[in-house]
């Protein structure tokens, strides 16, 4: 009897052990697949960018930028909504620095980015015009997770036209009609032009502040705007500088010389800082 109640004792004891370390192992997975889990989730949510895919949002290239200048962050998991800029925004003329229900902030240079438009695939942003030349970071941080730490180059000015496709900029007619290949401009006529990355204007660009007065460019005596690698005369540029009410967009008000060819190549900015060339303006003499 006594040996039977022995056995009994320690089989229980080992059936109890059993039980216990089967519990123990059940705990220890739901802790393994939880951190699994927690990993998985966290390295989705982080945002997914590079140098490469960081652009100058007129021009759609990567390189350098510059103060005040509209840029485009290309990438995935970059904010957790779609919302572009509106009116309704734009409180007291203050350009906003997150739009809520996105979950996204873009930091550079230590600065929140004021915020055009945001997509899980794509922030159009302002470079703060406060910044100066230089190496400066970029951070993308959505929700709290944070993506990867970009060095940016600014540069006094890094112009753009901003275009209708890849080989044609945009312009209007002084009637704000649409130049295109079917409706050209023609010698004499004055034709406005629009950039973005032409540097400070004069009164500077204020930080979150929507413009709302026209400022020319304070290097206005280096611009140029070249047809077919000719620069026009200074005289014929009767306004280069801010477009107002547009945060980061610059506008160019220029007079085609008589002597102008079809469908000119045509590239703006300062000396040894160019737009892109291989963009056409349509005119038809």
């Amino acid at each position: 009897m006594t040996r039977t109640t022995e056995r009994h004792r320690s089989a229980s004891w080992r059936n109890k052990d059993a039980v216990a370390s089967c519990a123990l192992m059940r705990a220890l997975v739901v802790l393994v697949v939880a951190l699994m889990l927690a990993a998985v989730f966290a390295k989705a949510e982080a945002p997914v960018y590079s140098a490469a895919s960081i652009v100058n949002a007129a021009d759609n290239q990567s390189g350098t930028l510059a103060p005040n200048t509209l840029a485009t962050i290309y990438g995935q998991n970059l904010a957790t909504g779609t919302k572009a800029l509106s009116a309704a925004d734009i409180g007291g003329g203050i350009l906003p620095t997150v739009f809520p229900g996105t979950g996204v902030h873009v930091i550079i240079g230590g600065l929140l980015a004021n915020l055009i438009y945001v997509s899980p695939t794509q922030i159009n942003l302002l470079v703060p015009p406060i910044l100066n030349p230089g190496t400066v970071n970029l951070n993308v941080v959505v929700d709290g997770f944070a993506g990867p730490t970009v060095p940016l180059q600014l540069t006094a000015a890094s112009p753009a036209l901003f275009q209708l496709d890849p080989q044609t900029a945009i312009g209007t007619l002084a009637d704000g009609s649409l130049i295109t290949s079917s409706a050209p401009a023609a010698p004499g006529d004055l034709i406005v032009l629009y950039a973005t990355g032409l540097g400070v204007t004069a009164p500077p660009p204020v930080y979150c502040q929507l413009p709302n007065s026209a400022a020319p460019l304070d290097q206005i005596a280096n611009f140029s705007v070249l047809l077919d690698g000719v620069p026009v005369d200074p005289s014929a540029i009767a306004y280069a500088g801010v477009a107002p009410g547009f945060a980061g967009l610059y506008q160019i008000n220029v007079t085609l010389p008589a002597s102008v060819g079809a469908n000119p190549q045509i590239s703006v900015g300062f000396p040894g800082s160019l737009s892109p060339s291989g963009i056409a303006i349509p005119v038809q003499p």
